[in-house]
């Protein structure tokens, strides 16, 4: 993560709410798994799960389970009824213990080498918003099914001055073509869900996040005369080059992290956000 231009503008553009980063009482995931054997793994840090270390951890315990148990595959989606992911809680990055923030960079690493390189199918049930870290848990699935309506799902962090780590790029370019790619990072690009289909950043377009599951379990179902290991196989080998590239460059890239969130700037710029929002008036 690169920063380009600090400022309280792009901070304001980051996390739509304070709420956001409250915290909750109960478990962030849920893991359940059908009698097909797909697991369907549910983010629940209400009210839009936005990416904290703690529900990071979470989710790469969940793939560990996914995959200790042997389930021939697994679905992401998000008890949220308007969004998948809001993306990484803004409460990470404002004056963060220097030990918790290398684990969260650390955790949020092992998670998309996880489910980027799993050996099982994934798929997203995109049920709602998806931006920056939400859509990089969606693009690092194998097939993502959205539901209609006024949502939007995208890397913007150029938008917001900031250049995406190489592998969010890669993830991108692993999803749709290399020009589209270009595009859409270089503009920040948020995609509404009919665009969205149309460039490949999603697969199928789902009525309600039921209809976006059972989309996911008919892509699944596919494979069922696919000898599993000769799946798992061709598709990590596909996926080989950016797996190795950031398991080669885990350090370096934890810590240009703490460099980012060191950057009195920054700090300055989500301090002028946190209070701003803790002085607006509850709707």
């Amino acid at each position: 993560m690169y920063l380009l231009r600090p400022a309280a503008y792009n901070v304001r553009r980051i996390v739509p709410s304070l709420r956001t980063m409250a915290g909750q009482a109960g478990p962030l995931t849920d893991l359940k798994v059908d009698n097909d054997g797909v697991a369907i793994l549910t983010m629940q840090r209400m009210p839009v799960n936005s990416l904290n270390l703690d529900l990071l951890q979470d989710l790469s315990k969940s793939f560990d389970e996914v995959a200790k148990n042997k389930a021939r595959a697994m679905i992401l989606t998000s008890a949220s009824p308007t969004v998948f992911s809001a993306g990484l809680d803004i409460m990470e990055m404002y004056k963060p213990d220097l030990k918790r923030a290398e684990a969260f960079w650390s955790t949020l690493q092992e998670v998309w080498l996880k489910l980027f390189g799993a050996n099982f199918i994934t798929a997203a049930a995109i049920n709602g918003h998806s931006p920056a870290g939400g859509c990089l848990l969606s693009m690092s699935c194998e097939y993502r099914a959205m539901v209609a309506g006024k949502y939007s799902i995208g890397l913007n962090e150029t938008a917001l001055g900031i250049i995406a780590p190489p592998w969010f790029m890669d993830t991108v370019c692993h999803t749709i073509p290399m020009r589209q790619a270009e595009m859409a990072l270089t503009t920040g690009k948020l995609f509404p869900v009919d665009e969205a289909l149309k460039v490949g950043l999603i697969d199928e377009i789902a009525t309600d996040k039921d209809d976006a599951i059972a989309k996911c379990k008919a892509f699944i179902k596919k494979f069922d005369r696919i000898p599993p290991l000769a799946r798992s196989i061709t598709k990590l080998s596909i996926r080989e080059g950016p797996l190795k590239r950031l398991q080669a460059n885990r350090k370096e890239d934890v810590a240009e992290f703490i460099k980012y969130v060191g950057n009195p700037k920054i700090q300055q710029g989500l301090e002028m956000y946190i209070q701003a929002m803790k002085q607006k008036p509850k709707k």
